[in-house]
């Protein structure tokens, strides 16, 4: 960001209670950096960084980072941390972004610094999906009719532009694409975010899983996708065959034991409980991996239907059946459609 022409000060918001999330979205891990980490290295040259956090525990989260600036009054969304920060920070002018958008650059903030002048107190992104408020700079002009929505109960943000001079900046005037303005609201959100992607096929047992995912390995195989499968078992399976090598190292103690060829190589460790995303990080090198079974995750997942679905139709992308039941709101495929069932996973798991 060019220095001496003008100074900014800039806020991650991250007062949200992510509910849809089921978890804080500034710490949720994207290529090896949280949400927050990732969005405060893109600000740094600005001359302030602020992080707007909630009256609650939040404050205590971010103990290990530095100018915390709580909302003054709580509960009324991003307006509230919008008017904590523009009050707080020491420019006139005031880049936010949220803290669920981890595909953010700087040269974005950069880009839309070229728009300010004195014609215009608010400088909003415009994208194809609509306005984001929360991509925006404000000036400290704005103040005063903050104030007078908050006595008037009112906390939308986008009604700040009835009162207030706003420039719209398009982003096709831009060299970005829109996923840098992303936000990461819902786990099938972050499922799509990264890499390797991951989805379910789920179903009662003997419902065809297997069959159908050797067919599908195939066809996303024969579109280049690097792809693997993560079996899920209920039970406690032994994959040590009694009296080999590593059997032995095991029944003597040893808490893990790795074989391994010229080609190939296979772990044996034992953790107290066993999570999907530990396991995940063996797998980075691939673009899509499959998991078979965890039918109560709330992964996305195509489900195996012979009678009635068991899944929560909430993480379902399709159903695939070769009976005639179909669901009144979740698209219903032929198990044997393959074709249809890789394009529901390039649309909805992967993101192109």
């Amino acid at each position: 960001m060019a220095e001496g022409i003008i100074k900014l000060s800039a806020a991650v918001l991250a007062g949200g209670q992510s509910f849809r999330m089921g978890k804080n979205k500034s710490f949720l891990i994207y290529k090896g950096l949280s949400f927050i980490q990732r969005i405060l290295d893109q600000l740094t040259g600005f001359d302030e960084v602020l992080i707007s956090v909630d009256q609650g525990g939040q404050k205590k989260e971010f103990r290990n980072y530095s100018n915390i600036i709580e909302d003054e009054i709580d509960g009324i969304g991003p307006i509230g941390g919008l008017y904590s920060c523009l009050k707080h920070c020491r420019n006139e002018y005031l880049f936010i972004c949220s803290t669920d958008m981890p595909l953010f650059k700087k040269e974005l903030a950069e880009f839309m610094v070229s728009y300010i002048s004195s014609d215009f107190d608010c400088f909003v992104i415009q994208a194809s999906d609509g306005i984001h408020p929360l991509c925006a700079i404000y000036h400290k002009s704005v103040l005063p009719a903050i104030e007078e929505m908050l006595k008037e109960k009112n906390y939308r943000l986008v009604d700040l532009y009835k009162k207030s001079r706003v420039k719209y900046i398009p982003m096709k005037y831009s060299c970005f694409g829109e996923d840098v303005i992303r936000n990461i609201n819902t786990q099938l959100d972050f499922s799509k975010l990264k890499k390797p992607w991951v989805f379910c096929v789920s179903g009662i047992k003997g419902s065809g899983k297997t069959t159908l995912i050797t067919k599908l390995i195939a066809a996303l195989k024969a579109k280049g996708y690097r792809t693997g499968v993560i079996k899920h078992d209920g039970h406690e399976f032994e994959i040590d065959v009694e009296n080999t090598d590593t059997h032995k190292y095991r029944k003597a103690g040893s808490d893990a034991a790795m074989i391994y060829s010229q080609s190939k190589f296979a772990l044996i460790k034992s953790w107290e409980t066993v999570r999907i995303e530990l396991l995940l990080e063996y797998l980075l090198d691939l673009d899509l991996v499959i998991i078979e079974g965890l039918k109560n995750s709330s992964y996305p997942k195509i489900e195996m239907v012979v009678e009635k679905p068991v899944c929560n139709e909430r993480y379902l992308l399709a159903i695939a059946t070769d009976g005639d039941f179909r669901h009144k709101k979740i698209k219903t495929v032929s198990r044997n459609d393959i074709e249809t069932l890789v394009t529901i996973i390039e649309n909805d798991v992967i993101l192109i």
